[in-house]
């Protein structure tokens, strides 16, 4: 099997699988409790967790969550709940992940107010328009750094400088650009991130917040995690979060200028007939969107069974809709049905990409054939 879904998931790193496998055996004590082997596992988490907030720097606390998309639905819900009266507004982009769009039509139906800011070709949003909907009335500003459907970067710095200069909370999901791109850390209040987009397990993620910065819980409970995230936590996959973003962390540039070198290879070697969807610049280069008119990428995908890789979210497959990213750039439902996704990273070899450019333009090749 070919993989080429990275955006969906990534290959558990041998490190983060070493730094787990302690704690699936003998060393299973709850991290909460307060005997010998309950210390042996608190510090395993304590050890995780500097190890995932490293990049962050000082001036902040980071918080074991479940995921990105709990971590976003907190910082969303849990934000807004503690703004004041007369800061009841939301901000956020038309192409953002499901999990912000979603908590923020909740959010309407709560009595919230909420602005879609639109994105140009490219999927960038015009900072212009970002500024005039950013006002006096906006409690939180939430934006994706790289976007998971087509790779493109977003203007967090602009956008968290607009919101702070209002007054406003700037809510960054970076669970594509964390261990990828170096995330702006300095003009963000709240960043969601995911173990599982950077070679960690699946299951744990994190919420950064910055010292100061203190919504209101969305779980409660036991009150672990300094009282705001009730949940007994695992050891597990905190330590295995944990090595794979110490790896991330060493390797950043290394995977970077890799992902760029096999996304200028496939690129040529699919040829001209296919397009790419979104700019080529602000944009990571481990992820291609591409289409070829005429092409359903759908049958395209259970045709070539040998590669793993997507029309669109994996959060959204099977939901028989157009991708909304897509339509968000301006291209129509035959287009964006014309779509694929393909998405590369550390473990992907040249040789890999070479054979996956060559079975799907034979397909592609053959739908065009049979039409």
């Amino acid at each position: 099997m070919i993989y080429l879904d990275y955006q969906a998931t990534t290959p558990l790193a041998p490190a983060a699988r070493d730094a787990m496998l302690p704690w699936l055996n003998d060393r299973f004590g709850n991290p909460h409790s307060p005997h010998r082997m309950g210390r042996e596992a608190a510090a395993a988490v304590e050890l995780a967790r500097m190890q995932v907030a490293a990049p962050f720097g000082d001036g902040g606390r980071l918080f074991f969550t479940s995921g990105a998309t709990e971590a976003i639905n907190w910082a969303l819900k849990g934000l807004m709940a503690a703004a004041p009266p007369d800061r009841r507004k939301l901000v956020t982009v038309a192409t953002e992940h499901a999990c912000v769009l979603d908590t923020a039509r909740w959010l309407e139906k709560m009595g919230y107010e909420c602005a879609i800011l639109p994105v140009d070709r490219d999927g960038r949003v015009d900072l212009d328009t970002a500024r005039r909907t950013i006002d006096a009335r906006t409690a939180v500003v939430a934006a994706m750094l790289v976007n998971n459907e087509i790779g493109t970067i977003q203007p967090i710095a602009a956008l968290g400088e607009r919101a702070r200069a209002a007054g406003a909370r700037m809510v960054c999901d970076a669970a594509q650009g964390y261990g990828r791109i170096a995330i702006p850390i300095e003009h963000c209040d709240a960043v969601a991130i995911s173990a599982h987009k950077v070679h960690g397990p699946k299951g744990i993620g994190a919420l950064w917040l910055r010292d100061g910065v203190e919504p209101e819980p969305l779980l409660h409970g036991g009150g672990q995690e300094y009282g705001l995230r009730s949940g007994t936590l695992s050891p597990s996959l905190c330590a295995g979060f944990g090595a794979a973003a110490a790896v991330a962390t060493e390797r950043m540039d290394i995977d970077l200028h890799h992902a760029a070198a096999l996304r200028d290879r496939l690129l040529v070697a699919l040829g001209p007939d296919w397009q790419v969807n979104g700019g080529m610049d602000h944009r990571y280069p481990g992820n291609l969107n591409l289409r070829r008119d005429g092409v359903d990428a759908g049958r395209l995908i259970s045709e070539l069974r040998q590669i793993a890789f997507s029309a669109g979210s994996a959060c959204a497959s099977g939901s028989g809709r157009a991708s909304h990213v897509l339509s968000g750039i301006g291209l129509s439902d035959q287009q964006a049905r014309a779509s694929i996704r393909l998405g590369f990273g550390r473990y992907t070899t040249e040789d890999e990409v070479d054979r996956a450019a060559v079975l799907i333009e034979q397909a592609a090749a053959r739908q065009w054939e049979w039409a």
